[in-house]
C-alpha cells in the first residue's frame, strides 16, 4: 500500500499528483488539502492544526474531507510527523511527501529527519520526498537496486548522521569499492549510471540518497 502525503509547501515546486495517483490513499496536510483539493483529487485524511487556513478554507476542507485529525497548534509533533507516524501505523509499503520542499527551510529539514524513522524503528518502509527536481530517500547498511530514470539522472549519496563505511558503486559512471565516507564528505555528489540499472551497498551508516534533474 502507497501513501502519498500533502504538505503545505510552495505549489511551484509540486509535480503532477496525477503521475502518483496509482492505487494509493491521499492524505492533506495543514494547507496541502486544499492543495490536493485544487488537483481534483479528494483526501481520503486530513492531519493538522490547520491554524494557516481562513474560517472558508477551513469549512471547504470540512465539506470535502470526512476524516479529519483536527490538532491544537500548540503541541510536541509537528503536522507532518504525526500524519508519518499514522501512516506508519497502516504498515504503509512507501509513504511519499509531496510539497515538503521549497518553503521554510525548518520544515524541509524536518521532513528529512522523518526519512529516517523506517531505519531507526526496523520499519519495512521506505519514505521519499518528491517535487519536481527531486526525489530524496534514506537506506540503512544493505545492497540495493536503483534503476536508471532519465527524468531523474544525477544520483547523490550523501551520509547521514555518520560515516558511510564500504560504500561499493557497480554501473555508475563513478564507480567505489569498498570506500568509506566520512560524514562531511561531497565526494558522491552528482553520479549517474551508465547503463539501465546499478546497485549500491555499504555496511555501516544510513545514506540519504537524491535522484535530481537540472
Amino acid at each position: 500500500m502507497y501513501i502519498n502525503i500533502v504538505a503545505g509547501g510552495p505549489a511551484e515546486h509540486v509535480p503532477d499528483l496525477a503521475e502518483f495517483n496509482d492505487n494509493c490513499t491521499w492524505i492533506g496536510v495543514d494547507r496541502g488539502v486544499l492543495l490536493l483539493i485544487s488537483h481534483g483529487i479528494e483526501p481520503a485524511y486530513a492531519f493538522g492544526d490547520f491554524d494557516s487556513v481562513t474560517d472558508e478554507e477551513w469549512a471547504l476542507i470540512r465539506s470535502r474531507v470526512k476524516n479529519i485529525e483536527a490538532f491544537r497548534a500548540e503541541k510536541d509533533e509537528p503536522d507532518m510527523e504525526l500524519a508519518v507516524n499514522w501512516a506508519l501505523e497502516q504498515s504503509a509499503e512507501k509513504i511519499r511527501i509531496f510539497a515538503g520542499t521549497g518553503g521554510r527551510l525548518d520544515h524541509f529539514l524536518g521532513n528529512v529527519q522523518l526519512l529516517l524513522r523506517p531505519i531507526l524503528n526496523r520499519v519495512n518502509a521506505t519514505i521519499e520526498i518528491i517535487d519536481k527536481k527531486n526525489i530524496i530517500f534514506a537506506k540503512g547498511p544493505g545492497s540495493y537496486r536503483i534503476e536508471k530514470d532519465e527524468q531523474k539522472k544525477y544520483i547523490s549519496f550523501i551520509p547521514y548522521s555518520s560515516a558511510v563505511s564500504g560504500l561499493t558503486l557497480t554501473g555508475f559512471k563513478y564507480p567505489l569499492n569498498d570506500r568509506h565516507i566520512p560524514l562531511t564528505s561531497t565526494l558522491c555528489i552528482s553520479n549517474e549510471l551508465i547503463g539501465d540499472n546499478g546497485t549500491f551497498s555499504f555496511t555501516k551508516g544510513i545514506l540519504l540518497v537524491i535522484r535530481s534533474n537540472d
